[in-house]
């Protein structure tokens, strides 16, 4: 069939083309929520000093600035992806914009310490809401084949750009018109996206015959479950892992967490039907998204304390430091999509996970004083192209696969895995690092070697975890383009119209 503008289009096919304007524009749409989502995870940490001095915040209250973000996020990940799948997966993505953009608004207006970490919390329910949605949109729009792996690996190397651009982007906003700047370009950025939405995506309906029957008791469950696990791994390294209040916590989510799984076995309708976990390859690709991104998320957290601790950068200088890391990025994405298509997945997740070790290992064995060419510049192109080959690899075997009415429960996990990795990864490398420089202040070294030498040993540790994670890869199915798995009655394939294509 052809369109009124003369562009061919087919009606049998229920997936876009990626060569096609509807595909091209989809998929820089898709790609904007994620780059959204991950960059406000990292653009506050460069502004924290200003907002201190701002809101008056305490040192120990100043975290949940960050991590009240990553609290929400994580905790209703799981949540905001079935909810795409029960009630519509762009009705689910404009709604967390919508929450995303009001939520900064509130935050950058905040004028005291309390109501910008509540508005941080919001925004990681925006979020929440909108990342499942937005990943389980690729998964169902694209064909599977050469079009689905451009398009993760377009999406893996937008998460690693947005993680490295939100410490640039942060350091230029808090040095320059302020702080409060971090938060107010986000609202105008969620109105265009949300315009784009409506005008670029279908209406989906989701399974909304389930919708009435659905597990709110599971849903409450593992939203808890989930928050409180992640508070559990953001606290521990300032309340100490063996403190009670670790302890409690973390037992008190292992028990909500294990009631959600009964929960989900007795209910007619569960909100995660175990069933998904038959795909094969699926726990495997979550479990090494966990334990790569405990090893990349903290490499930034480490990696920009010792710049302006250690060699005494500024904000700003900081944050520009990692832009050649997006480079980097954006080629391991290009070359990714293409070898996945040709050798699968499994390969290019073990090779990344061990080219990424070796460029966080070179980053531990920073000299006291080093230099950005020689010392720093090498690991971080190292570590981005090999980070960026599992962003987008193992997106693509996690997905991998999974039926249409199941795939933002699939996004929800992934993205979900993430969250909790980051976290983890946070939590145990803080102790690492203050545990070492806490042996050489008391052997009377000086505060900057101690520093130094504390952020030196969790980089090491990080690097094993990337390793670690190249052995878990093993496991994952060495997908190239399988066809979805049928787990249940999937959704109606999505019909491309004159009309549509013409948008």
């Amino acid at each position: 069939m052809e369109s009124p503008q003369g562009q061919v289009v087919s009606v049998t096919d229920s997936h876009l083309v990626l060569r096609s304007r509807l595909g091209a524009l989809t998929l820089l749409l898709l790609c904007a929520v994620q780059f959204l989502g991950i960059v406000d995870a990292s653009i506050v940490n460069v502004a924290l000093p200003s907002i201190q001095r701002s809101l008056h915040f305490s040192q120990q209250n100043l975290q949940w600035v960050a991590s009240g973000y990553i609290l929400t996020y994580g905790g209703f990940l799981l949540l905001g992806g079935r909810l795409g799948d029960l009630l519509g997966r762009r009705r689910m993505l404009i709604a967390g914009l919508t929450v995303f953009g009001l939520a900064s608004l509130a935050a950058g207006l905040a004028n005291t310490s309390g109501l910008l970490v509540a508005a941080r919390l919001v925004q990681g329910v925006g979020g929440a809401l909108m990342a499942p949605a937005a990943l389980s949109e690729l998964t169902t729009t694209f064909r599977e084949g050469k079009d689905r792996d451009t398009a993760f690996g377009a999406w893996g190397a937008i998460s690693g750009v947005a993680a490295a651009a939100g410490v640039f982007f942060g350091g230029l906003l808090a040095q320059g018109p302020g702080w409060r700047w971090v938060f107010f370009v986000n609202p105008p950025i969620c109105v265009l996206v949300a315009a784009g939405a409506l005008a670029l995506l279908a209406s989906d309906r989701g399974a909304r015959s389930q919708a009435s029957t659905f597990d709110t008791q599971g849903a409450v469950l593992i939203t808890a479950g989930m928050s409180l696990l992640v508070y559990s791994l953001v606290r521990a390294p300032v309340a100490g892992w063996g403190s009670a209040q670790t302890i409690l916590t973390l037992a008190a989510s292992a028990v909500l967490i294990a009631a959600f799984a009964g929960n989900e076995l007795r209910s007619r309708n569960p909100l995660v039907p175990f069933v998904i976990l038959r795909v094969k390859g699926l726990v495997a690709a979550n479990v090494t998204q966990l334990i790569a991104f405990a090893g990349f998320f903290s490499m930034f957290f480490f990696v920009t304390l010792y710049m302006q601790e250690v060699l005494g950068y500024s904000p700003l200088k900081a944050g520009a430091a990692y832009l050649p890391i997006t480079a980097g990025f954006a080629v391991a994405g290009a070359i990714t999509s293409q070898l996945i298509t040709r050798i699968g997945t499994r390969p290019v997740v073990v090779a990344g996970c061990l080219i990424a070790a070796g460029g966080i290992y070179y980053l531990s064995r920073v000299p006291l004083h080093g230099s950005y060419v020689t010392d720093l510049l090498p690991g971080f192109l190292v570590m981005s192209l090999g980070a960026g080959s599992v962003f987008v690899s193992v997106a693509a075997a996690a997905n991998a696969g999974v039926p249409g009415d199941k795939a933002g429960l699939a996004a929800g996990l992934f993205n979900a895995s993430q969250q909790v990795g980051s976290a983890l990864g946070l939590a145990i490398l803080s102790v690492v690092a203050i545990t070492r420089t806490s042996e050489l202040l008391a052997a009377k070294a000086s505060p900057v070697i101690g520093l130094d030498a504390g952020y030196h040993r969790a980089l090491l540790v990080g690097s094993l975890l990337m390793a670690a994670a190249a052995l878990i890869a093993l496991r994952i199915g060495n997908t190239r383009a399988a066809a979805p798995l049928v787990l249940a009655d999937t959704e109606p394939a999505r019909q491309l119209t004159p009309e549509s294509a013409d948008r």
